[in-house]
């Protein structure tokens, strides 16, 4: 969201230290309708370049030197290609915002823009984005665990569990409980340092590369046809936030700035993926993994700082992830029951349903390339493109904006067949 990356829900910094995640939260909730400015919106420029830039780091920044692997070095062109598009359609998003004050969430564009069906287009794609990247998480903390302690397993009702599935079981009755808080504004702040995060885990790749007997020795090819489509995938997923830039909108104070903000953080975020995706294919080459952290040394304590940052951030953004879709699923359910028990049956049910797929599919590399070519490039890119046409009345006009517009939502509709059919196909060969 963001991505997020990917996260789609992001913690707002707001001048006055309230605790606004709740709000947030709600405000991400198809559910709910037009709503009332209940709080005056109060974020400077410079804190909401910092929610962008979190909303827009997240774990994309480890697969992203897997992505320039399996395209080449001529699949960075793409990956400007996909940034400019999904900082156009953020810019869409502004003028759709512009058009109608009531407008507050993402899935209240939707519906501006086809009504109820609208509304429930971009929830479903927004819902299962968020699904998919919470299993993710469990993925890259089993395959980290894996690779830090390799020789572990685990013994449950005289069965062996061991490696990564074992690790994904344990992490997941750890997150368990921050599913059933009402209060997420603890993990909110930590999740916050989504940008600390991903600094930290470049500057420790970068020093592993430079310092620990690495180096930067590999040439790479120039171009892969045939890992493409994976490469977009993946170069998509790493901009999945846009769910959330009504959010980052609402609560600036000057919002004419709001273009001036996207400017900045797909600037500064497209350096750090590109700096990531150059220096990790020029180590690793070829042989670089879907994660990266899983090609670093173990031994070595800057590999180990990049490895431990990667396991920190996944458990607290989990919780913040699925509760747009605990609320959503609560909205649901008609029986008259205690709140608490339904929010205890849906949180939990959640989270098996989430360990239950991660351990029948567990590739994290194919997953989040799915996730970026079905969700990613249609809830960033292709759904802004075509709202914006309807509300605009561009659609009507034969001009340049037009041409323009279209051919972004050609790509996307490209990137979606072509990344889902081959994300779908690499999952199925490693069953």
């Amino acid at each position: 969201m963001t991505h997020e990356e990917v996260s789609l829900t992001v913690p707002l910094l707001e001048d006055d230290h309230k605790d606004v995640l709740g709000s947030k939260i709600e405000d991400l909730d198809p559910n709910s309708a037009h709503h009332t400015d209940t709080s005056a919106s109060t974020v400077n420029v410079f804190r909401t370049c910092f929610n962008g830039l979190n909303a827009l780091s997240g774990v994309g920044i480890l697969s992203i030197p897997y992505a320039l692997a399996s395209g080449g070095w001529l699949s960075l062109v793409l990956l400007f290609a996909i940034a400019t598009a999904a900082f156009y359609a953020g810019l869409l998003i502004q003028r759709c915002m512009d058009a109608d004050p009531r407008i507050r969430t993402y899935p209240d564009i939707g519906e501006r823009a086809f009504g109820n069906k609208g509304r429930v287009i971009a929830s479903v794609v927004m819902y299962i984005e968020l699904y998919l990247v919470a299993i993710g998480f469990l993925i890259l903390e089993g395959d980290n665990l894996q690779n830090l302690l390799p020789d572990v397993e685990f013994e449950v009702a005289g069965v062996t569990v061991g490696g990564q599935k074992g690790f994904i079981i344990i992490v997941a009755l750890i997150i368990l409980p921050t599913v059933w808080l009402d209060s997420l504004s603890l993990l909110s702040y930590v999740s916050a340092s989504g940008v600390l995060a991903s600094a930290v885990i470049l500057g420790s790749v970068i020093w592993t590369g430079a310092f620990e007997g690495i180096g930067f020795q590999h040439k790479g090819t120039l171009i892969n046809w045939g890992g493409i489509p994976s490469a977009v995938s993946l170069y998509a997923f790493c901009y999945c936030s846009h769910p959330v830039f009504p959010t980052l909108y609402t609560s600036m104070k000057k919002r004419h700035q709001f273009s001036n903000v996207l400017v900045v953080c797909f600037v500064l975020c497209t350096i750090c993926y590109t700096s990531m995706a150059i220096f990790g294919y020029l180590m690793f080459g070829s042989d670089v993994q879907s994660q990266i952290t899983l090609n670093l040394p173990t031994d070595k304590l800057s590999a180990r700082v990049a490895i431990y940052t990667t396991l920190v951030n996944p458990i607290s953004k989990y919780a913040l992830m699925v509760t747009p879709i605990v609320n959503a699923t609560k909205g649901w359910i008609r029986y008259p029951c205690d709140k608490r028990v339904v929010n205890l049956f849906v949180g939990t049910t959640l989270v098996i349903s989430t360990l239950l797929v991660a351990l029948a599919v567990p590739f994290f590399g194919s997953l989040m390339s799915l996730v970026g070519a079905f969700l990613s490039i249609t809830a960033s890119v292709m759904l802004p493109c075509v709202f914006y046409l309807k509300i605009s009345g561009t659609y009507q006009r034969f001009n340049c904006e037009f041409i323009a517009v279209s051919l972004i939502i050609l790509m996307s509709v490209a990137v979606a067949i072509f990344g889902t059919y081959t994300s779908v196909l690499d999952m199925i060969g490693k069953l």
